[in-house]
């Protein structure tokens, strides 16, 4: 697994010397925020489907403020945000209202129409998107909360599953290698 993130994530040194972070450089020197272990991964992972949920720019902003407050991989957490995408965005947001309607008891028979999107011009893209998201109201408020929530823990999950299971496979392969030998010089 680390051999995989390593060719996609920039080195320590080079991040810590570039001219924008360096002003931030004694935040950005403990080891986990850089290490590539199951623990630091997972937590990356977590953080950055938790933050891919905000709207609009912030979450790659918010991923890494909580990478640092929480010691978790910064490049990984930043990188998973970009799971929301346009393509994956309104189904997350149609899955999260309807989670939220699900648990707060709302009619889910008007989400149809408050769901269909509204259309919208390069210059006030923003100010439509928020009014559409006040217009699906509370089940909104609770449902992308909680998804956000849902999915950090099943990251987190599945990528100590993972890892654990890449770390037995490898542990057996060198295992099978070492025996292989010792038939062979007998």
């Amino acid at each position: 697994m680390r051999k995989f993130f390593r060719k996609f994530l920039p080195q320590h040194e080079t991040v810590r010397s570039h001219r924008w972070i360096k002003p931030f450089g004694g935040w950005l020197q403990h080891p986990n925020l850089w290490h590539l272990h199951r623990r630091s991964v997972a937590g990356g992972v977590a953080v950055g489907l938790f933050c891919g949920l905000i709207p609009g720019p912030l979450q790659m902003i918010f991923a890494a403020l909580l990478a640092v407050l929480f010691r978790v991989n910064l490049p990984v957490a930043v990188f998973i945000t970009f799971y929301t995408n346009p393509f994956t965005i309104l189904p997350l947001y149609a899955l999260a209202y309807e989670l939220g309607a699900w648990v707060s008891g709302a009619h889910s028979g008007v989400a149809t129409a408050k769901l269909s999107f509204p259309e919208m011009q390069w210059h006030d893209w923003m100010g439509k998107l928020w009014d559409w998201l006040l217009l699906l109201g509370e089940p909104i408020l609770i449902g992308l909360p909680l998804l956000a929530v849902v999915l950090a823990i099943s990251g987190y999950v599945a990528v100590r599953v993972a890892w654990r299971v890449m770390v037995i496979l490898k542990w057996r392969a060198r295992q099978q290698k070492t025996e292989d030998r010792g038939q062979r010089t007998e």
